[in-house]
């Protein structure tokens, strides 16, 4: 009884190695781009081309952003005190949208408050022009990158019914499968770099919405200063007045 056991097993394991072990076919991110074909080489440049734009905006919005917050606070009691150099001095120390505005605002002071606010506010749109130069190409490969991932798509699907067109009798659904491979390669490729400049370019949108809406806060505080006005929003007389009063 047990040699017979003993012999089954054998006879089985033997069996199994007779079987022939299925090889397991992995491939790398490389190995599917290349098969996209030269429809990839256009989507690499324009991720490349996103990555620059987002990079160098980001940078530029944050360094914008940046400004001691008690800047507003410094200038009102230099030009409090008729200091003019030294608030021009300090707005020069800052690589800031903020501080060119208060800056041309300061330059304009003497002439009549329309005239500076009016000098203020092309200033502002200067640089807010200047903070949204390069989001439209930004925005057109969000927009483009996918309709490109399609052409691929649509390239690779007649590729391959000409070659079954072609093999007459002789089908083989690799003639099939392949085209269909690199069609879908490409509408990934094309996803992915039009979703990625799609986020990039909201988040640059939203960021500049916020550095404007600075903007007008400062300006709106330069102009109270002018005006005459303290902190609060009060005028000085104003505020005068209410302490006699009390």
């Amino acid at each position: 009884m047990l040699l017979n056991l003993l012999q089954i097993a054998g006879e089985a394991g033997m069996a199994m190695e007779a079987v022939p072990q299925q090889e397991v076919v992995s491939f790398s991110l490389f190995d599917m781009a290349v098969k996209g074909g030269w429809l990839m080489l256009v989507l690499l440049a324009l991720s490349i081309i996103a990555i620059y734009i987002f990079g160098k905006k980001w940078w530029m919005i944050r360094k914008a952003g940046t400004i001691d917050k008690y800047f507003m606070k410094n200038i009102n009691e230099m030009l409090q005190e008729g200091k003019t150099k030294s608030a021009l001095n300090l707005c020069g120390r800052y690589d800031s949208p903020v501080a060119r505005l208060i800056e041309k605002g300061i330059e304009r002071t003497g002439r009549p408050l329309p005239d500076i606010q009016a000098a203020v506010e092309n200033t502002g749109n200067m640089e807010v022009a200047r903070l949204e130069k390069g989001l439209p190409m930004l925005a057109t490969i969000a927009g483009g990158a996918p309709m490109i991932g399609f052409l691929g798509t649509v390239m690779g699907m007649i590729q391959a019914f000409f070659n079954m067109a072609n093999a007459g009798n002789n089908i083989d659904i690799t003639l099939l499968s392949g085209g269909i491979y690199t069609a879908m390669v490409t509408t990934v490729g094309g996803l992915i770099v039009g979703i990625l400049a799609y986020f990039g370019y909201n988040y640059l949108t939203s960021r500049i919405s916020d550095l404007v809406f600075m903007m007008e806060s400062y300006t709106i505080d330069f102009m109270d200063i002018l005006n005459g006005k303290t902190g609060d929003g009060q005028s000085e007389a104003d505020a005068g007045s209410a302490e006699t009063g009390k």
